[in-house]
């Protein structure tokens, strides 16, 4: 009898990736996966609780790895946040493209509908928490229940433009998804844009200049 492999959680989302894209659905159950590739049943419960944990996983990787990438840039470590989002971009899209395939088959699961997706919960915690520590300029309103509505915002409004980004690269034909790349420079930048707050910050000073001018 051949001896038992053992496997890490990489092993297992690789091999859980693989399955699906060859039977086009999920193992029958943890025992058959575990005797098909010849590992035990009860080292996949350390890692994960069932097939769906697994597969919400797998993007959670593909963010996770993107972060790694990522860190090891000395040039990134320098960068303002701008440009460290559209790093982050085109390096998790490089990794979204290297495994097209399984995307397109959890997206097409998911019934044409991104937000529908349970496997992108927690890719969707962690990516809030990075835009977070992104530390984009926003204005200083000094009121705490204001600055929380103010964070949750542009958290959200990064999901939603990754989200729509996502959905262009799939629906993207053109070589090398040159499109795609277009696509995301182009987006990133308005959106940052958008966010400028220096001319409303010269307003609000300008504004309270004056309001104090008044009051002497």
């Amino acid at each position: 009898m051949a001896r038992k492999k053992i496997v890490k959680k990489q092993d297992l989302i690789t091999m859980f990736m693989e399955y699906v894209l060859e039977n086009d659905h999920q193992p029958k159950s943890v025992f058959s996966f575990a005797k098909e590739n010849n590992f035990e049943e009860a080292d996949f419960y350390e890692f994960f609780g069932s097939f769906e944990a697994l597969e919400a996983s797998v993007f959670e990787a593909f963010f996770e790895n993107t972060t790694i990438l990522l860190s090891k840039s000395e040039d990134y470590q320098g960068f303002d946040s701008r440009n460290k989002l559209l790093s982050f971009y085109f390096t998790f899209f490089e990794l979204l493209t290297a495994n097209r395939s399984y995307v397109v088959y959890a997206f097409n699961k998911g019934k044409n509908n991104l937000k529908s997706l349970k496997s992108l919960k927690g890719f969707h915690k962690h990516f809030k928490k990075y835009i977070d520590n992104l530390e984009i300029e926003t204005i200083d309103i000094k009121q705490e229940q204001l600055e929380r509505i103010q964070h949750k915002t542009i958290q959200e409004s990064a999901w939603i433009q990754l989200l729509i980004t996502m959905k262009f690269w799939l629906d993207d034909t053109s070589k090398s998804f040159e499109k795609t790349d277009i696509f995301i420079e182009k987006s990133v930048n308005t959106s940052f844009d958008l966010l400028n707050i220096k001319p409303l910050k010269s307003i609000i000073d300008f504004g309270k200049f004056i309001l104090k001018e008044k009051m002497m």
